[in-house]
């Protein structure tokens, strides 16, 4: 006969975004005392409520933290579909340089090219629940790897070294927007470029190439792109500065009415990612990328200045509160 006992039903958080983001497990709210929701019958501490606790304990929320250009790992990472950057490592790698791109080939985590230049994804699922450590293990990974390899994809064995420990601090990080991915063809497909290529990477060629959004990287400020989305165009824009006095900069722009970009822009809010905030401006039909640099370039200025200001006063608290519920967190 079948089991008729019915099992509680779990309460879950109204977000993941603090255990491991969108995809994670559901983090039951029930006291360490009580029955796990699980319905084994053990308290939840000794049961789920252990791998709760350590996923809250491994995940690194600014992953980035500390490497050059900090603010275009993150937009790489979240927002652009179609870039690479050059990235030259420290010792004992010296001299040796990783080339970091949004997507590879089949979605590989990383490859070596048959001309030896190594390549990581970041646009990859993790494993660790610190995405800086599961990079350098692709990194360190690839670096091992003959030419012409692709790596699987695969959580790192155990603790180990992160970028920062990798990434030469003195080195710059330059993005290169591209057009679509067809940097993937050169030294992957022959020695010399023939277009000899195994036909799942030229179909999972073709297939990135339709789906890319047009995007440019401003030169005036950085790490802020502008998309030509389906429906609309927009700034996308990832600020280094930590969050709480950033809310506070941001709302005393608004309530001097200093958070657009010109005529017909608007502001629509912000999201998280990987602990950095990332303001969002719809633009109008017909502005382009060179028509963003100087109103861009005038917000960074006005934020400088909103961000040396006092306490916050009745109007730009509220305006605080007006912002913080437009956020939504991405990871």
């Amino acid at each position: 006969m079948a089991d008729r006992t019915r099992r509680p039903t779990p309460a879950v958080a109204p977000t993941t975004s603090q255990r491991g983001g969108p995809g994670a497990e559901p983090v039951p709210v029930v006291g360490g005392r009580e029955p796990c929701p699980c319905g084994s019958g053990r308290r939840y501490k000794a049961c789920h409520g252990r791998a709760a606790a350590r996923n809250a304990d491994l995940l690194v929320t600014r992953p980035f933290e500390g490497l050059p250009g900090e603010c275009d790992w993150v937009a790489l990472r979240e927002i652009v579909p179609a870039a690479t950057a050059r990235v030259s490592l420290a010792a004992p790698h010296g001299g040796r340089f990783v080339t970091v791109a949004t997507v590879l080939p089949l979605a590989w985590p990383a490859m070596v090219r048959k001309d030896g230049e190594v390549f990581v994804g970041l646009q990859t699922a993790g494993g660790s629940g610190d995405l800086s450590r599961d990079v350098a293990d692709l990194v360190e990974r690839a670096l091992a790897a003959p030419a012409g390899t692709p790596l699987p994809p695969g959580a790192p064995a155990g603790p180990g070294a992160r970028l920062q420990d990798l990434v030469d601090p003195a080195g710059a990080f330059e993005v290169a927007v591209q057009r679509g991915f067809d940097f993937w063809v050169e030294g992957i497909i022959g020695e010399h470029g023939e277009a000899t290529a195994d036909p799942e990477v030229a179909a999972s060629l073709e297939r990135a190439n339709a789906a890319v959004v047009p995007t440019a990287r401003l030169v005036s400020v950085a790490a802020a792109y502008w998309a030509g989305l389906s429906s609309r165009t927009a700034l996308r824009w990832v600020l280094p500065h930590d969050e709480a006095p950033l809310l506070d900069a941001l709302a005393r722009l608004k309530v001097r009415d200093g958070l657009g970009l010109g005529a017909g822009t608007r502001f629509i809010g912000s999201f998280r990612a990987h602990g950095l905030v990332v303001p969002v401006w719809d633009l109008p039909d017909g502005m382009l990328p060179d028509d963003c640099e100087d109103p861009a370039a005038a917000f960074a200025q006005r934020l400088a200045e909103a961000l040396a200001g006092g306490p916050l006063t009745t109007a730009e608290r509220h305006a605080r509160a007006g912002l913080q519920t437009r956020q939504l967190t991405l990871r």
